[in-house]
């Protein structure tokens, strides 16, 4: 059973959504690691969405940590490499199960690489059943493979689940023509499809997770994750960020 919202409270658009969060969004100002302070308000942030009955599933990258295709290019197997980057996400799982379950939201990790003393196994149904049931969903360790990255995870986990939509939390509040970090002529889009973002390689996701979208219809909400109650005003339609679609 479902956890009920409070009838006074707004409506959300969406019943499942899958959240996308990268390893990086996680250390705040520091170089590496995990900010407590940072982790706490995205924390506050998915309680809000729970508190409306929207059923929350979240992949969480490792860049923070380590990050596989950057130490394969220095040398390393990248098999190897990409092992070690799915051990980092279970690493940033862990700390925002941590700090979701400090906000007093019921949340489980699971993992595509069995490591039973500190996760669950994924097990779709299983998985479904947490979201049913009221639970924050971690999924962590990617794909359990090496040569796909979270994006990629994320957009297959989103369908496995039956999610609605997939947001993707980033440093900027939407996609843009170029870098708005590097280009101050760059313009945003609030709206772009699919072949649009592959054909002028905008870095949404990578290709394989867009394409993944495309096939099977799954909308993308790129917004600015740094703003606090930004994932809230997704969730209720508000429109900010880009959405990326048909």
């Amino acid at each position: 059973m479902s956890v009920a919202s409070d009838p006074g409270s707004p409506t959300p658009i969406y019943k499942r959504i899958l959240l996308k969060l990268s390893g990086e969004a996680l250390m705040g100002d520091q170089q590496f690691g995990v900010d407590p302070a940072v982790a706490t308000r995205i924390a506050l942030d998915v309680g809000a969405i729970q508190a409306i009955g929207v059923e929350t599933a979240i992949v969480i990258g490792g860049g923070n940590i380590f990050r596989g295709l950057a130490a394969s290019t220095r040398g390393m197997d990248r098999a190897t490499a990409d092992y070690m980057g799915m051990l980092a996400t279970v690493i940033n799982a862990l700390a925002l199960q941590d700090a979701l379950e400090q906000q007093n939201v019921i949340t489980r990790v699971v993992t595509a690489i069995e490591m039973r003393a500190v996760a669950e196994p994924f097990i779709r149904r299983r998985a479904i059943r947490h979201l049913e049931k009221g639970r924050v969903v971690i999924f962590a360790a990617g794909t359990g493979n090496p040569y796909f990255t979270t994006d990629t995870a994320a957009a297959l986990r989103a369908m496995e689940i039956k999610a609605e939509v997939i947001l993707k939390g980033t440093k900027v509040d939407g996609v843009y023509t170029a870098d708005p970090m590097l280009d101050p002529t760059a313009t945003k889009y609030s709206a772009i499809s699919y072949l649009q973002v592959l054909e002028r390689q905008l870095k949404v996701m990578d290709s394989t997770a867009i394409s993944l979208c495309m096939d099977n219809k799954l909308p993308i909400v790129v917004f600015n994750l740094r703003e606090a109650g930004s994932i809230s005003r997704v969730v209720l339609g508000e429109p900010i960020g880009t959405t990326v679609s048909n």
